[in-house]
């Protein structure tokens, strides 16, 4: 599904989000899927489809600049969330729950901390605040960026062929996550897509604010083996949620990273509570 989106300056484009095999439903609740860095809409393929055939909405997109959509790839995260604002009112969205991973994570939160109880619930799946970028990262993602997605994709595992995975048991996650980060890269060849995601998330600097500003409940959905944002990155967030008193629950799952390929079905089944879904 594409809606048309326009620069501040006025400029059209395109922006695609995969609806799960469903048509949208103006009568069911939505959930819009925010990805992390380098990633695109079929990071969620196992958890959008359940939710769409059973009673959601479901909105997976691509971030501007990223896979099948037009547009700038954000410089900041705030930048991003005024996206998916523009993107709610694009597509005649009232009110809408967020599930983000990674960089996806602070887009969500800060796009619920500005749209207040026009967010209804708010997942954080591999989140972390601050979420620090190494300098030595950040500098491959930009001149060295093969080298850069290798140590990403070493260091978000806790398994290279995870029983069952996305795609079937003994799926090489670790292949199929290289061979989209280089997709995603490619898919815009104007602007070092890696690069810039990294320098978001390390410039970002409101997540406690913003935590103190929804309105909505709050998971928190952790690896256990994540090396890139350890469950432990996500305690300032969590300590700020319980002491402003939010309705917050945290899971955390015996997997690394990409808990969505890694461990879909315990993903899912941590969504569907959060979601209050009993089937």
């Amino acid at each position: 599904m594409k809606f048309t989106l326009h620069t501040p300056t006025g400029q059209a484009y395109d922006t695609y989000a995969y609806t799960g095999g469903k048509a949208f439903d103006a009568t069911q609740p939505t959930l819009v899927f925010i990805h992390g860095v380098l990633n695109d809409h079929s990071v969620w393929i196992l958890q959008t489809r359940y939710l769409a055939h059973h009673g959601f909405n479901v909105l997976a997109i691509d971030l501007p600049g990223h896979g099948r959509s037009g547009g700038d790839a954000p410089h900041s995260v705030e930048e991003a969330a005024l996206f998916i604002e523009a993107l709610l009112d694009a597509a005649g969205i009232q009110q809408a729950g967020l599930v983000g991973h990674s960089w996806g994570s602070l887009i969500s939160l800060e796009t619920a901390a500005r749209l207040k109880d026009r967010i209804t619930h708010l997942a954080l799946v591999g989140t972390a605040f601050p979420m620090r970028v190494s300098p030595a990262l950040i500098e491959a993602s930009l001149n060295e960026p093969t080298k850069a997605l290798q140590m990403v994709n070493v260091f978000s595992r806790a398994t290279l062929a995870a029983p069952p995975s996305v795609l079937g048991p003994g799926t090489w996650v670790y292949g199929a996550s290289m061979a989209l980060g280089r997709r995603v890269l490619a898919s815009n060849p104007l602007v070092n897509i890696f690069h810039r995601g990294f320098v978001a998330c390390d410039s970002y600097d409101n997540g406690l604010q913003a935590m103190a500003a929804i309105t909505c409940p709050v998971l928190f959905l952790l690896g256990e083996s994540d090396q890139m944002t350890p469950p432990r990155a996500a305690k300032s967030l969590i300590d700020q949620a319980q002491t402003t008193g939010k309705k917050f629950s945290v899971v955390q799952i015996p997997m690394g990273h990409h808990q969505m390929s890694e461990a879909p079905e315990e993903t899912l089944a941590a969504l569907k509570t959060f979601l209050g879904l009993t089937t």
